[in-house]
């Protein structure tokens, strides 16, 4: 679902300013392991500003204290702690949810589980391959399983769809009409999310099926009306 909004957007910026956008991820379903997922296929864009950033520079802090065989594996580790401390910034920005630690647990797990797979293939030295057709799933399924456990809940808590397609409503609305959307206020309650505001049929029943689709009450006023 991401790799399809990421398209999207690169498509739309391409169309509009007819500049050539790198893809911003390379076909990940058909990722062989962790490595070739996090380091070939997924948001190529973060992971071009965080190689030469943190894993070069730690790598090669790293090269002169130990042997430089075992070089990659902190300056893994580092990548995925920063790109974690990201993420539960990027979080708290989006749902002002207090951290929770969720985002970092989930990459400094990938990062560990990355560095076992550089160990084991560097102790077999090409002496031993898993088919393609094996580790391609099970490195897929720990990322999906990893996901729904630990990155998914912060990002959903904070009702980041439902503000996404209010604040997509409400710009293409300013693109119509040259004017600031009214009634487009969302805050997160105890009831949900409520709208402040008159809204326009088409907002209300985007707000209905935001609602139904997360199992939460969202009420903008003269709901009833849909009723």
């Amino acid at each position: 679902m991401l790799e399809i909004i990421l398209n999207i957007v690169s498509a739309t910026v391409r169309g509009v300013t007819r500049v050539e956008l790198e893809p911003p991820s390379d076909e990940p379903y058909k990722t062989s392991s962790l490595q070739d997922f996090w380091s070939n296929r997924w948001n190529l864009m973060v992971t071009n500003i965080l190689r030469p950033t943190v894993y070069n520079p730690v790598r090669s802090v790293m090269a002169d204290r130990i042997s430089r065989k075992w070089a990659p594996l902190p300056a893994v580790l580092a990548t995925f702690f920063v790109s974690g401390l990201m993420h539960e910034l990027i979080f708290y920005y989006m749902g002002r949810l207090k951290p929770s630690g969720e985002a970092m647990m989930f990459f400094l797990i990938h990062g560990v589980a990355l560095s076992l797979e550089i160990v084991i293939k560097k102790n077999l030295n090409g002496k031993f391959f898993v088919p393609r057709i094996i580790s391609g799933p099970l490195a897929l399924g720990f990322i999906i399983f990893t996901s729904f456990w630990l990155f998914f809940p912060p990002f959903l808590r904070g009702n980041t769809e439902l503000k996404a397609c209010t604040e997509s409503i409400a710009f293409l609305e300013f693109i119509r009409s040259g004017k600031q959307a009214k009634g487009m206020n969302v805050e997160s309650g105890k009831g949900g999310v409520v709208d402040k505001g008159p809204l326009p049929m088409a907002k209300r029943i985007i707000l209905k099926l935001a609602s139904h689709a997360m199992k939460k009450e969202v009420m903008p006023p003269r709901l009833m009306e849909l009723r």
